[in-house]
């Protein structure tokens, strides 16, 4: 029978028992097997992981400051656990005199049963690169867990300057936890081991499903907080606080504002009109026509408000703005006196109106284009001038 067992058996009991049937499991990747990894912590909790921190200490060497770690072997071979209580010195090798290099430093068990060797250890080391044009990464041997990938520069030596050390470290180090515990995330973000684990993405804390890392704020309802804005979206529907405060809901494709609006457009240009019928054209004005367009809200329904600053060549002469409403090339709403702003003054009066238009199609797109006439009785000469025009719509909840 191929069962492993600790502390059972009288005699017998090898390394490897041991390591197969620790209860101070780590994070999972299968059944049997843990995730290579580093524990997470460091002193006065100000970081997520300082185990196995590598910094320049020389010109050639660095100090791997101490940590605990642990380094999965084969499946029959069961995880080895590696600690340095204090830290430690390492010495790279001088630069070639041509190419750059890339070593690995790392974390490396030997066991002479599984490596056919004469070695039984764990040790801190440098596994050196091959000098090219374009270097790579060295491969990493069985039972290795990296820390660190370092450039070494051609020519680099203690004589004269060695590595530079804040351009020159990768940092590969990835943490693990016990198991049931919330893993921080450090690098890329492996699957999940069992549906119902957690892990700290950085900015979102989120739960493995069975086929991907899902969101807490989705997997609640709630609503993604804004520091995790940048956070994928799980379904249709979901909320979110933006970065710019406001409410968002995902409608399958993109994130819109979950009340859109209020929408406004103006033209402070003064422009008039000779048109006994509505034109969108002013003379006198750079930009023609004012025009506003908006996306119908759930509810269908928005209030419209418009005016402006207006005069006529007479009180007898009435000057009007109105506004068509189209979706496309069809016309919604079409113009009509009864809902103008309007007024027959020699000096520059303020008129404004509002009104409400309901029916509309959820998430359409809308235009409303404003017009502008002046009419009187009298055949005379005919004249309306418009100043300040606006309009604006609020969708109604």
């Amino acid at each position: 029978m191929n069962l492993r067992s600790s502390w059972v058996a009288e005699t017998g009991q090898t390394r490897e028992d041991t390591r197969l049937t620790q209860t101070g499991v780590t994070t999972m990747t299968n059944p049997v097997q843990v995730r290579s990894g580093i524990l997470p912590g460091s002193y006065g909790g100000q970081y997520r992981l300082s185990g196995f921190w590598t910094f320049g200490s020389a010109a050639m060497s660095a100090t791997v400051s101490e940590g605990r770690a642990v380094i999965q072997g084969e499946i029959s071979q069961g995880v080895f656990p590696v600690t340095l209580p204090a830290s430690e010195v390492v010495t790279f090798a001088p630069g070639n005199a041509t190419y750059n290099r890339i070593d690995l430093l790392v974390l490396r068990v030997y066991d002479k049963l599984y490596d056919g060797g004469t070695r039984t250890e764990a040790v801190l080391e440098i596994i050196q690169g091959a000098a090219e044009q374009a270097p790579k990464v060295p491969v990493v041997p069985p039972r290795c867990l990296p820390l660190y990938e370092v450039l070494v520069p051609a020519g680099a030596s203690a004589g004269n300057g060695g590595i530079p050390w804040d351009s020159s470290l990768k940092d590969l180090r990835t943490p693990v936890v016990g198991l049931g515990g919330i893993l921080p995330v450090e690098g890329a973000s492996l699957p999940g081991a069992y549906p119902g684990q957690y892990q700290d993405a950085g900015g979102a804390l989120q739960r493995w499903d069975g086929g991907a890392w899902v969101s807490y704020p989705a997997a609640l309802g709630g609503i993604v907080p804004s520091s995790a804005s940048t956070t994928p979206a799980s379904y249709t529907g979901q909320y979110r606080d933006s970065t710019t405060g406001k409410l968002q809901r995902w409608n399958g494709s993109e994130w819109i504002p979950v009340v859109a609006g209020p929408y406004f457009v103006d033209n402070r240009d003064y422009g008039d009109t000779t048109s006994t019928t509505y034109t969108s054209t002013l003379a006198g004005r750079i930009t023609n026509p004012l025009s506003l367009s908006f996306v119908a809200p759930p509810s269908r329904a928005v209030v419209i408000s418009f005016g402006c600053k207006l005069r006529s060549t007479s009180a007898d002469h009435y000057a009007f703005m109105a506004l068509k409403l189209t979706q496309g090339t069809t016309v919604i709403s079409d113009l009509e006196d009864d809902y103008a702003a309007l007024a027959a003054s020699e000096h520059m009066v303020s008129v404004s109106t509002m009104t409400r238009q309901s029916g509309l199609t959820a998430g359409a797109t809308y235009t409303l284009t404003a017009f502008f006439k002046v009419v009187s009785a009298a055949p005379t000469v005919l004249k309306a001038g418009f100043d300040n025009t606006f309009i604006r719509v609020d969708p109604l909840p």
